[in-house]
């Protein structure tokens, strides 16, 4: 199955952080000057120098506009080809930058972000960034850098629906994000950010148990076996390593890792990240369980030759073999070597393509 990567080497695109910044610029320089430096050029926090070509400005007597279309490179980002826009205008004296969210940036109203809440959903490591803009327009332009900056995305409030903020309490918008201003194709750093932020929010709401989920279904089904609130289920995908790292650092009382009977099974094998790049599931592997179990060589055979981790899964179940227990027990393991010595409670739960129950471990602590 296609990763959706395209072939040939890919290109990097620049975060909504690096945007909003180079936007911010060039609309001060213009409140400073009346020009707009178009493509404006920007630092980014390891001293790269990229420039930016401007999609929109204007300019009133105390405010100035510019927007810049974001450019997420090869990666398939949700704000690839949004118009990240800066409107600029004079704060008072020693004031310093202040942030406002306009049009499509989220606000943020629950603890456990690294920003207070009621604060404009723009990250630490952006507003830095902005920060930086304005002041090289000040030193160029003879400007204080007093400033009070709004940053919008128009139709940002839709794109948010397709992204973790309304779980994280990002409402009415978009987050800013970025910490290096550049993305880097299918690194999937802003679904960690995400994975992170989530747990962030968790613990800061005081929750004991949260659950990360490789999917839609299981996530639905992982939440009625535990009557879990929204705010305590992790959208983890395929970043069970990630999750738990996070989790490791941050701890809370406990974690249930909660998926489809193929993604366990490649838990089971001792896969962290369970995307087919890392690798697939072993049939072989799976017909040794079977033959643990107690199978005829024949099934186990038919297990080895299976064409899906499903397929293999309901050959097992015809022979009477309790397949998906066994897989949920050796996941255990693999996600306790992660947990070791923390006294976090685990357990695993393996669902099938109806989000019902094939298997589950008790909770208990890695040794």
């Amino acid at each position: 199955m296609s990763s959706g990567k395209p072939a040939g080497p890919l290109r990097h695109g620049w975060t909504t952080g690096a945007c909003a910044a180079a936007a911010a610029k060039a609309a001060y320089a213009a409140l400073l000057t009346g020009d707009f430096p178009d493509p404006v050029a920007i630092t980014l926090p390891k001293g790269q120098t990229p420039a930016f070509a401007l999609a929109v400005h204007e300019r009133s007597a105390d405010e100035a506009m510019a927007g810049i279309v974001k450019d997420a490179g090869d990666d398939p980002d949700v704000t690839h080809g949004a118009l990240v826009r800066a409107s600029v205008r004079h704060g008072p004296p020693g004031s310093g930058v202040a942030f406002v969210a306009g049009e499509g940036v989220g606000t943020v109203t629950r603890p456990g972000l690294p920003l207070p809440v009621g604060e404009p959903a723009i990250n630490p490591a952006p507003r830095a960034m902005i920060r930086q803009a304005v002041a090289e327009s000040a030193a160029a332009h003879g400007g204080s850098g007093d400033v009070v900056v709004t940053i919008s995305v128009p139709g940002g409030e839709a794109l948010a629906r397709k992204t973790l903020n309304p779980r994280l309490g990002v409402v009415g918008g978009l987050s800013i994000l970025g910490t290096s201003g550049i993305v880097v194709p299918f690194s999937c750093s802003a679904w960690i950010h995400s994975i992170h932020r989530g747990i962030d929010v968790a613990r800061a709401a005081g929750l004991a148990h949260v659950a990360g989920a490789t999917g839609a279904v299981s996530e639905e089904a992982v939440a009625r076996l535990h009557g879990l609130p929204e705010i305590a289920l992790i959208d983890m995908g395929d970043f069970v390593g990630g999750m738990l790292k996070y989790i490791r650092k941050h701890p809370i009382g406990r974690v249930t890792v909660a998926g489809g009977f193929a993604k366990m099974t490649k838990l089971a094998q001792g896969f962290l990240d369970l995307h087919s790049r890392s690798g697939a599931v072993d049939f072989r592997w799976l017909a040794e369980r079977v033959e643990a179990l107690g199978g005829e060589a024949e099934t186990v055979a038919a297990v080895a030759q299976a064409n899906t981790a499903v397929d293999a899964l309901e050959i097992a179940a015809r022979a009477g073999l309790a397949l998906a227990p066994a897989v949920a027990a050796e996941g255990w393991t693999t996600a306790a070597r992660v947990l070791a010595g923390t006294g976090i409670g685990l357990d695993i739960a393996v669902f099938d393509r109806e989000g019902g129950l094939l298997a589950r471990t008790a909770e208990r602590t890695a040794a």
